[in-house]
């Protein structure tokens, strides 16, 4: 489970980073960026937040609201970035996870003076210091907090562009390559949405 440890190690305003999104075919690619400035939370999130993969997506939307209520009483700070399907075709997807996190980072409305960020690849051209967390997201609460709001605004997205694309299941599969999104493609095609340096995507517009 995550704990404060790193944060309160460094001593100085803490944000944590991480990502959602880079393996789907479709969306953007989106990172939350999170500062807790009072670790007092409620016991929801002390005792709920952790790695976001391993939460059922009920969970997580019971924690994103935690997240929001917290943050409306000043305990935290969420920043939220995305690059877009045509800046990852641009720059390729770890530049673009890298630009995500750092608008994130951008859009918190506290100035961290360090982000710690869930992996190990060091994000480029940063507003702050980082460091690198392997599976940050469950060990630091600052990067499990971040980790929730990244996958759950991005599902959000994801159900919305669903309504703008309804052939692809967007709404349940999140751009992933699924038996309903292949079938969306071989009957529609792509949409603007898609990642087209993907190779499954690369593939439908080869043979179309």
């Amino acid at each position: 489970m995550p704990d404060f440890e790193l944060e309160k190690s460094l001593d100085c305003i803490v944000a944590g980073v991480d990502e959602a999104g880079r393996g789907p075919w479709a969306g953007p690619v989106v990172a939350g960026a999170v500062v807790i400035a009072d670790k007092n939370l409620c016991s929801e999130l002390l005792d709920g937040l952790d790695d976001s993969k391993k939460i059922s997506s009920k969970k997580r939307e019971v924690l994103y609201e935690k997240l929001r209520e917290e943050e409306k009483l000043g305990k935290i700070y969420i920043g939220i970035g995305q690059a877009s399907a045509e800046e990852i075709d641009k720059y390729n997807i770890l530049q673009a996870t890298f630009l995500a996190m750092r608008r994130a980072t951008e859009n918190l409305k506290i100035k961290p003076e360090f982000a710690i960020v869930d992996g190990n690849q060091t994000p480029k051209n940063f507003p702050c210091p980082t460091k690198t967390v392997v599976k940050g997201d469950a060990r630091c609460m600052s990067i499990a907090a971040a980790s929730i709001a990244a996958k759950v605004y991005r599902d959000h997205l994801m159900a919305d562009l669903a309504q703008k694309y309804p052939y692809y299941a967007f709404e349940k599969n999140a751009g992933y390559g699924t038996k309903a999104h292949i079938e969306g493609l071989k009957q529609h095609g792509i949409t603007p949405e898609h990642r087209k340096s993907y190779r499954p995507i690369q593939e439908i517009l080869q043979k179309s």
